[in-house]
């Protein structure tokens, strides 16, 4: 029974270790200087990203079942 007892707690200490290790700070991967490279447009999903805006708007608008796409604006989709 002594065994089992020693088994939990020495679990419990080496997990409560693992969790505080997770609480740590996180340095960013990309550096400041490499953004650069992720901001190019050939990484964006969308290879006409106006007309697209456009689109989404106006889906937004007529179809009150859609949303969140991020497009400003409402209404009746006459703009």
């Amino acid at each position: 029974m002594q065994h089992i007892k020693t088994l939990l707690c020495r679990s419990a200490v080496l997990s409560l270790l693992v969790c505080a290790a997770g609480c740590t700070s996180v340095q960013p991967w990309v550096k400041p200087y490499e953004r650069q490279n992720l901001a190019d447009p050939i990484m964006s999903f969308e290879p006409h990203q106006v007309s697209t805006r456009y689109i989404n708007h106006v889906y937004e608008a007529r179809e009150a079942a859609r949303g969140a796409e991020g497009s400003a604006g409402g209404g009746c989709g006459c703009n």
